[in-house]
């Protein structure tokens, strides 16, 4: 057993000392679901009154008095209906439900109508704890003593298995770990994530807003958010152009028939919105690209000569994501796909993954993201109604994409039943500067599209033929590219990404105008900048400035003006230098012109 697997044990333990714990202080509470997480474990409770993080030491004091006590974890088999009268006579009308899924559907996974049942069981297993019992496979330490140290982090409200229309609960959220120095050591790093939360430092340094007369999931980007969205996509931009391809624009709406014909209507519908009528004909809003660059394709006959052709699209997306789990630019419900399709015969696949990968890289690179992995999603061959077309199809897409992970000597792992309907792909996992995973750049491979539409070249035999199609999605979307960068930077961004690359400061009234001057020079070389004129101390400007992040400050004076050298401060050190205008006008040419 993993190190990784023994902690997930204890986790899992301390889950269940928790809830026993707050089952000590409210008698009356009710149960939902308490698995581990990364880094910690959660349990939701239906409680009297709602919780204040005054309660917390409350609730850690109980669960230290049961790890004192070495309380033992008892595991036990019941039939099923014997499980489902135990926990009505308890009260816990939760686990009844979870119960009544297992004898039904033989899972407690929301299911859809129609969709495959699991095999039901005869027996569940239950584990108690004092008083507490709990519907659990375990495992699970051998007493709570074991539980080594611990801390609740926080509280939040969560739907009852997900679903709005169900009770809010109350969730309550720790983390256990091996020793104090260990759980030291993740305070510290929860402590910084805190500070770098793109939420807080997108308000504090202007780069988006939400507004309740807009809508939930919607934000706008402020002049700050604008420039860094205009950064990112000339980056992409310039990577596409070095390998050919073809930027186009599609509209944000679509027939409801197009979902249905390429079968996203199927699958997807309830990420999207509600469709609406326009004449006689019913539309909806797009929840990506796909289909729209299906009909380019689709718009005129193909050679074998033409492939691999490259269509891209920064293309804005509406996807309806629940309230709850709506977060800052991370989860948004407009959302700005950096999308491409590229159609390739089959021989061209490998060639065009090595280049998609290469082009990747330098995207990261770019981005000072050098630790990631790649996720590579496959089929559940059990799941005959999410997956399109034929077993060995599938096998063989899924192959392919394996062997090319290793020749490029990529990190991977396997994560059966995460591929889209028509086909396995691969998602890119950045770890940024705290050791946090975040989804990016995500490649699919699909075998099935272009047959099921009908699009067609002809092969060098002169037989019509039909293409592969490679989906690739730069970033995942602009937004959380956004909310990451901000995150991974504390909001200080590499002078190429910065909003504000340089901020002038005048020393008093009368240099105002020699550092407006100054300004518009900067400006026709292309940077960014902007003067500080207030009628306030220099210290006071550089703090202004030190706070927004700006990377180079510029204070003007009589010397600077009746001088031929400028007074630089960077941001972060306290110390200002002397340089000649063109050497620092070549140095910062030079930093935007390579991104370093």
């Amino acid at each position: 057993m993993s190190n990784q697997e023994k902690l997930n044990i204890m986790r899992h333990s301390a889950a269940h000392v928790m809830a026993a714990a707050v089952l000590k202080l409210f008698p009356d509470a009710k149960f939902g679901i308490g698995p581990t997480i990364e880094d910690g474990f959660y349990y939701d409770f239906e409680l009297p009154r709602n919780l204040s993080p005054e309660d917390l030491p409350k609730i850690e004091q109980a669960m230290s008095e049961i790890v004192k006590n070495k309380e033992k974890f008892a595991g036990q088999e019941l039939g099923i209906d014997q499980a489902v009268k135990l926990f009505k006579d308890l009260k816990q009308d939760y686990k009844v439900e979870l119960l009544n899924d297992l004898k039904q559907k033989g899972t407690t996974e929301v299911k859809e109508e129609g969709q495959e049942l699991f095999e039901k069981p005869d027996k569940v297993s239950i584990y108690k704890l004092g008083d507490f019992v709990d519907l659990c496979r375990g495992p699970h330490l051998r007493h709570a003593g074991e539980v080594k140290v611990f801390k609740l982090t926080s509280i939040a409200g969560a739907y009852w298995r997900g679903d709005e229309k169900n009770p809010m609960l109350q969730r309550i959220y720790g983390t256990a770990w091996e020793n104090q120095k260990e759980l030291d050591a993740y305070l510290k790093n929860r402590e910084e994530a805190t500070k770098r939360d793109h939420r807080k430092l997108g308000k504090e340094l202007e780069i988006f807003m939400f507004n309740e007369n807009i809508g939930k999931g919607l934000p706008l980007l402020l002049p700050n958010g604008r420039v860094l969205r205009e950064e990112i996509l000339k980056l992409e931009t310039e990577i596409e152009n070095r390998v050919g391809y073809e930027r186009v624009w599609t509209p944000h709406i679509a027939k409801s028939d197009l979902y249905k014909l390429t079968g996203h209507w199927e699958h997807y519908r309830e990420c999207m919105f509600s469709p609406f009528g326009v004449d006689d004909e019913t539309y909806v809003l797009r929840p990506m690209t796909c289909p729209h660059h299906y009909m380019i394709y689709k718009n005129k006959s193909r050679s074998w000569r033409d492939l691999p052709l490259r269509i891209a699209e920064d293309g804005t997306c509406y996807r309806y994501e629940k309230s709850g789990e709506l977060g800052g630019l991370a989860r948004v419900r407009c959302l700005t796909i950096d999308d491409a399709h590229i159609f390739v015969t089959p021989d061209q696949v490998k060639d065009e993954y090595r280049l998609l990968i290469k082009m990747v890289q330098q995207m990261f690179e770019a981005f000072k993201l050098k630790d990631y992995y790649v996720s590579l999603s496959t089929h559940d061959p059990k799941d005959k109604k999410k997956y399109i077309a034929d077993e060995a199809t599938w096998n063989k897409a899924e192959k392919s994409l394996e062997e090319i992970l290793k020749e490029n000597k990529i990190k991977y792992e396997l994560c059966p039943g995460e591929a889209a309907f028509y086909g396995p792909k691969l998602d890119f996992i950045v770890h940024d500067v705290l050791g946090r995973e975040w989804q990016m750049s995500t490649l699919q491979i699909d075998f099935f599209m272009a047959e099921r539409l009908g699009l067609t070249y002809v092969d060098k035999k002169g037989n019509p033929a039909h293409p592969i199609i490679v989906h690739r999605g730069f970033t995942g979307s602009l937004e959380r590219t956004i909310a990451m960068l901000i995150e991974h930077f504390a909001g200080a961004f590499p002078v190429w990404l910065s909003p504000t690359q340089i901020k002038i400061i005048s020393v008093g009234a009368d240099h105002i105008e020699h550092c407006r001057e100054l300004a518009r020079e900067f400006m026709d070389i292309g940077a960014r900048v902007q003067v500080d004129d207030m009628n306030e101390t220099v210290g006071n400007k550089i703090r202004k400035a030190e706070k927004e992040r700006v990377p180079y400050m510029l204070v003007i004076g009589d010397k600077e003006i009746g001088g031929k050298e400028l007074s630089i401060r960077e941001r972060g050190v306290k110390k200002t230098y002397k340089i000649k205008k063109q050497e620092f006008i070549d140095k910062i040419l030079k930093q935007i012109k390579e991104r370093s």
